[in-house]
């Protein structure tokens, strides 16, 4: 018999996330033995019947809801994981947090500032354990270009650049609102292609380079009015289809950052670059085992880019997984993250990004659609804290 803590999920969502997560649950305990904890997959819930049932069913959680309310009442929940579209964070959150409970929430934390703030106040009121599923932190070439910035080794830093490019709603066709499309309708999502995908790079660039604490942006929307599936209606398109913002750090360097849905040919590139007196770094989503790096102090005639295949056991995460040589992939992120929460409960430490984290994450955003919007430079007021996921 196993002499784990359990810690009993509840899963509110059945989508793309619903499955990352369970995931992560399930397999997390087969790799990382040393944890002190065990997720049980007690209960998931969607509003369909039937389709939350076969869910349950295929991921081996032990019985279904089909009202997150009743889910969150009940004694046999410890942790609620939120999974819905973004316009119910807030809503579940904070009534999770009343209840006890600790959460985990998929990104970004919420529409909109008031949202995240009223969602941060609740959890911190409760004293619960929280976390905001910001993945790509979690996989090891990113955390190995952490530690390298750590180190010193790049010197004072310059530039960083990110962009996060898609092709998937180029057709005019493309719905808004509803099951799939839902990231479509500003009403659901509170905005684009900057909640959606940015904030993956605004959360990776706070964490890697420090707070932004400046955004001059514009944002573009293609496609005007599209059918909503909801009303049957063609309606106005609320989001932004693209975002090109540049930025200050706290440090003195200067961000550039991009991302679209119309970039034909990419259906999730996503890459930083950060350049530095001595030595650059830099990382593609689609070669996520590779950091490439750069150091002018090397002899001038070996000088040149080196690719670092991340999958050595002194690398991070990689103790726990194959022999050297041999890649994970991008569903390791979630294992990664749900192993740094079950270890933060034993250690009593945040595991970032926290609700705190997230919302400082949501400021940049906000404040890159207001100077979208005014045409001018806009503050974010961010405080980033400085906090390493423990390895």
């Amino acid at each position: 018999m196993s002499n784990k803590k359990e810690l009993r999920i509840g899963l509110i969502g059945c989508g793309f996330m619903g499955r990352t997560h369970s995931n992560g649950y399930k397999r997390v305990n087969d790799f990382f033995p040393q944890l002190g904890y065990r997720p049980i997959l007690k209960a998931a819930c969607a509003r369909s019947e039937e389709k939350v049932k076969a869910f349950a069913e295929q991921w081996g959680y032990e019985s279904y809801e089909t009202d997150w309310k009743a889910l969150i009442a009940r004694d046999d929940i410890d942790a609620v994981d939120i999974c819905t579209p973004n316009d119910s964070h807030a809503e579940i959150a904070i009534a999770a947090a009343a209840a006890g409970k600790m959460i985990l929430c998929e990104k970004p934390l919420a529409r909109n500032m008031e949202e995240s703030q009223q969602m941060l106040d609740a959890v911190e009121k409760a004293g619960v354990a929280n976390t905001v599923w910001y993945n790509y932190r979690r996989l090891p070439a990113v955390t190995l270009a952490k530690q390298i910035i750590a180190s010193g080794k790049l010197g004072k830093i310059f530039h960083y650049r990110a962009n996060f490019l898609q092709d998937w709603t180029i057709s005019a066709d493309v719905p808004q609102g509803g099951t799939g499309t839902w990231r479509m309708d500003s009403a659901a999502a509170g905005s684009g292609v900057t909640g959606d995908l940015l904030a993956h790079c605004i959360d990776t660039a706070m964490w890697l380079n420090g707070a932004i604490t400046d955004v001059s942006a514009m944002t573009e929307t293609f496609v005007k009015e599209r059918m909503h599936q909801l009303t049957g209606k063609v309606e106005k398109v609320g989001i932004d289809d693209a975002c090109i913002f540049h930025c200050h750090f706290q440090n003195g360097s200067l961000g550039l950052f991009e991302s679209t849905r119309y970039a034909r040919g990419h259906k999730a590139l996503y890459t930083f670059e950060i350049n530095g007196e001595h030595a650059s770094i830099r990382w593609d989503l689609h070669d996520l085992n590779r950091l490439e790096y750069f150091d002018h102090r090397d002899e001038s005639i070996v000088r040149g880019w080196r690719s670092i295949h991340v999958t050595d056991g002194d690398q991070p995460y990689m103790d726990k997984w194959w022999v050297p040589g041999l890649g994970i992939g991008y569903e390791h992120s979630f294992i990664h993250q749900v192993a740094d929460f079950l270890r933060s409960l034993e250690t009593g430490e945040p595991c970032s990004p926290t609700f705190y984290d997230a919302l400082q994450t949501q400021k940049v955003c906000e404040a890159v659609l207001e100077s979208a919007s005014s045409r001018s430079w806009k503050d974010t007021e961010v405080e980033w804290r400085e906090l390493m996921p423990a390895l």
